[in-house]
């Protein structure tokens, strides 16, 4: 097979649909959706579980916290990016491992701050060790480990942004437990995940780039490194792994690759009625790729994309975005406020009340919405 050529539509309903967009999955697929989207970004929880609201029909918060507290078939932890993420508890280590390289590089900055490697690997020595017993909150954790080590590691267990919290995780020793009241807690990956079976750092980067081109494709390795945060360099020595996985992909003269095997269902995709939907703060489908032209015009670019990391909710419709929106809980009523760039054709409309009223079904309230002029 040579160079698969495509157009942007059938780009857009094939993503689409890899990530339950176009079609919501019941709620019995809640795993396979978070890994068929390479996980969901939970810088909010709350923002989280909109996400797969989006994805999942009837989903209900306690679905989410069942699946993270009492099954443990989810797990809450930083990955890509740096970010926190939900992941399927039975890839974490495809994640972890995955992006071992951005492990090493997660060092650097507190190396710049004073911190050595062996206070570092001590500091997740201690870790690993005052949470054997069972899930503990922050503060606790840097009691223990202050206990163990020294004052010093104090501020780097408290550290607001993870700190060596982080770096263990993305050793692959912590991850997140239970909330306990406004208090987030941290577990040992071994006893909290216990049945989950370790990959090696090269298996676990092939598995990884797959999952990553099965929801985002067609993309370049330049996409993957902007995705996981990983050098391009890195980036390009597990993708030339890959070897005959993957084909060249032409689309308006942006060159790319797909997985071979995914190249017949990407000519085939078609979206048969308008897919309309309200996405949240931060939600994967809009941080797959380095580029965003194909999702946003450079106009609108900012309002979406903004300072700091930030990224608004927005209106997707056919895979592009066509407005940002917000909401507003005051007891049992949700207001939900819509800024769309340009006008919006009657049926986009009853498409955002749909979904609106979805979102207010969530949090079982009753909506009310308005359309910003």
């Amino acid at each position: 097979m040579g160079t698969v050529s495509v157009s942007w539509p059938e780009i857009h309903a094939f993503r689409l649909h890899r990530h339950h967009l176009d079609r919501p999955a019941s709620k019995v697929q809640l795993v396979q959706v978070v890994r068929d989207a390479c996980g969901i970004q939970s810088q909010f929880l709350s923002a989280a579980s909109l996400a797969l609201r989006a994805r999942v029909r009837g989903l209900t918060r306690d679905d989410i916290e069942r699946a993270l507290w009492r099954d443990r078939t989810l797990v809450k932890a930083w990955s890509m990016r740096g970010a926190l993420h939900l992941l399927p508890s039975e890839d974490f280590p495809i994640y972890n491992r995955g992006l071992s390289s951005r492990a090493s590089r997660s060092m650097r900055w507190m190396v710049r701050r004073g911190l050595t490697d062996e206070d570092a690997d001590a500091m997740v020595a201690a870790i690993t060790n005052v949470l054997r017993d069972g899930p503990l909150r922050r503060r606790e954790v840097a009691r223990r480990v202050v206990a163990a080590v020294g004052e010093k590691a104090r501020p780097w267990v408290e550290h607001t942004w993870g700190g060596v919290l982080q770096r263990a995780t993305l050793l692959g020793h912590v991850v997140f437990g239970p909330d306990e009241g406004n208090e987030i807690t941290f577990a040992l990956r071994e006893t909290w995940l216990r049945a989950v079976r370790d990959i090696s750092r090269e298996e676990a980067e092939l598995a990884l780039m797959r999952a990553y081109f099965r929801g985002y494709g067609p993309a370049t390795v330049q996409d993957f490194g902007a995705w996981a945060d990983v050098a391009v360099a890195d980036a390009k020595a597990i993708f030339k792994r890959l070897g005959d996985e993957v084909a060249p992909l032409t689309v308006s003269g942006w060159t790319s690759a797909i997985l071979r095997k995914d190249a017949r269902t990407l000519r085939a995709a078609r979206l048969t009625s308008p897919v309309i939907r309200l996405l949240p703060n931060f939600d994967s489908y809009l941080l797959g790729h380095d580029r965003k032209d194909h999702l946003v015009d450079a106009e609108h670019y900012k309002r979406v994309y903004r300072k700091a990391g930030w990224l608004s909710p927005v209106v997707l419709v056919d895979g592009r975005v066509v407005g940002v929106w917000s909401y507003e809980r005051k007891g049992r009523r949700l207001r939900v406020r819509v800024e769309p760039f340009g006008k919006l054709p009657r049926a986009v409309r009853e498409g955002v009340e749909a979904e609106a009223q979805d979102i207010a079904r969530y949090f079982e309230s009753s909506e009310e919405v308005t359309f910003a002029s």
